[in-house]
């Protein structure tokens, strides 16, 4: 049989980690394939080979039964072959136009001609119904918007086989349903679609076909219509997982964390508007809302990255409205924070660096200004073996060579075993696989159980449902709702976040 895409014994090596190890993927025209693994299971880097974007120590590559060799995207381009990447690669600075014809362009006497690819850009939008500005800044958009003009970018690049890499991180609900009746219109019309993906919902609503990868080797294909999210999951992790989260019941204490008539300047609905609550010791309060409706300038006004215009922050009565970060962190805050790699870590320390952060100073860390580096990698192996945080090197791995979940482990890590009453945690699963989820889930409920106070803003309803205690909604920097998580539904819930309903 020939296959639309076959990538046979691939081996793919960076230092001593083998990210793929002899791992082979058959991919039929026409079919929606999900590339399924755990966090550093090597998906991304089998696609990366794929795309061009990193040469294999072995193996052969064939398209349509031929093969061919990839050395860069510009090779993968001409093959048909294009990549949404989970780390979106537009310029910010561009508009959604520039950065579609962007190394495509056409020149005459080195002028860019225009009018044809705006003709080209409008009959793809309006054929594919992926509505967007082409006027618009790239900064000025929603990360929904940004992800279709990536789509377009492949599109206009004549791509016919169509590589997502965790195309719904980053989604609201309603973008992601969007998103899937996208995909399934590209199949229908004969397009090859791999999805990497660590989301089991998803693979079961959209793909045909699943193939699995756990540490760097393929665990098997299979059919996904006859295959349980049950058996998806411990084939990508190799053991039971628990799906229903253990909550017990909790005494409520007092009061640690109040919030009292916030406001906090930004765009219109992004502003933060006269937001009052209060979080006790021993429950998780979780704040829900479609993207973008000021639950990031909320976080970054309690966390001291904005400013507040007016109102009040108070940690066990002390007042930290418009204390310093640091001043905040010595108060008994925690956070976990939206961006990970912007606000979480320096990408570019090493691990036991980056779990020091905001302790650095302490006797413990320092002595005569100068830093113990033997204490700060004895505290680093400790929180290693504590949280499960896997890296090639150890304590001493940069933290860009981590994978996300290592990554988010780390920032759990430091900022759980830090002096806290309040942990902040935002969207603190975003792009995490099924394994990691769980174990950070297991992480917040353990928290709530030992008297903390925890405020969880995320995008995902489940999440939401299941591991709060009380839920406030936000819409357009107001809190229009507040709902038990034992009497709600994900519906009515959802009407709140639309605007629809207030109460």
């Amino acid at each position: 049989m020939t296959y639309k895409v076959e990538m046979k014994n691939i081996t793919k090596i960076f230092g001593s980690l083998v990210a793929n190890d002899d791992v082979t993927l058959q991919v039929k025209k026409g079919e929606i394939h999900a590339l399924l693994g755990e966090n550093g299971a090597g998906k991304s880097t089998l696609m990366s080979v794929l795309f061009g974007l990193y040469q294999p120590e072995q193996g052969e590559i064939f398209i349509d039964g031929k093969q061919v060799l990839i050395q860069n995207p510009n090779d993968a381009n001409r093959l048909g072959i294009g990549m949404v990447h989970q780390h979106f690669k537009l310029v910010d600075t561009f508009t959604v136009l520039d950065n579609i014809i962007l190394g495509a362009e056409e020149t005459k006497n080195g002028i860019i001609q225009y009018d044809h690819a705006i003709k080209k850009l409008e009959n793809l939008i309006s054929m594919y119904k992926l509505h967007v500005d082409i006027n618009a800044y790239i900064k000025d958009i929603t990360v929904g918007q940004q992800q279709r003009v990536e789509i377009l970018k492949m599109l206009y690049r004549d791509a016919d086989i169509l590589i997502f890499d965790e195309p719904t991180a980053v989604l609201t609900p309603q973008e992601i349903h969007e998103l899937m009746n996208i995909m399934r219109g590209f199949a229908k019309e004969g397009k090859t679609i791999v999805v990497i993906t660590h989301k089991l919902n998803e693979i079961k609503a959209v793909a045909d076909v699943c193939t699995v990868l756990r540490r760097g080797k393929k665990i098997g294909t299979v059919d996904v219509k006859s295959t349980s999210i049950e058996q998806l999951a411990e084939m990508m992790v190799g053991r039971e997982v628990l799906f229903s989260i253990d909550k017990p019941e909790v005494t409520r204490g007092e009061p640690i964390f109040e919030v009292s008539h916030l406001n906090v300047s930004g765009h219109a609905k992004h502003s933060v508007k006269d937001v009052s609550f209060t979080v006790h010791r021993g429950e998780i309060l979780g704040i829900a809302g479609i993207d973008g409706n000021g639950q990031t300038e909320l976080i970054h006004a309690l966390t001291g990255l904005k400013p507040v215009l007016s109102g009040h922050v108070t940690i066990q009565g002390q007042d930290i409205t418009h204390s310093n970060i640091r001043k905040k962190y010595q108060k008994g805050m925690s956070h976990i924070p939206e961006d990970r790699q912007k606000h979480g870590v320096v990408m570019d320390f090493d691990l036991q660096s980056n779990l020091i952060l905001q302790n650095y100073y302490q006797p413990r860390f320092q002595k005569h200004a100068f830093l113990r580096f033997d204490v700060i990698n004895e505290h680093a192996e400790e929180l290693i073996n504590r949280f499960d945080i896997r890296s090639e090197r150890g304590a001493k791995t940069i933290v860009r060579q981590m994978s996300g979940g290592n990554q988010q482990k780390a920032i759990l890590g430091r900022e759980i075993s830090r002096e806290h009453e309040v942990l902040i945690a935002v969207q603190p699963t975003r792009g995490l696989d099924v394994g990691a989820i769980e174990y950070i889930h297991a992480q917040l409920i353990s928290e709530r159980n030992n008297q903390k106070a925890v405020l969880l803003i995320s995008l995902e309803l489940d999440e939401i449902m299941n591991l709060s205690d009380r839920i406030l909604v936000m819409y357009e920097g107001e809190i229009v709702g507040e709902l038990d998580p034992k009497k709600t539904t994900a519906n009515e819930l959802g009407l709140y976040m639309s605007g629809a309903k207030r109460g």
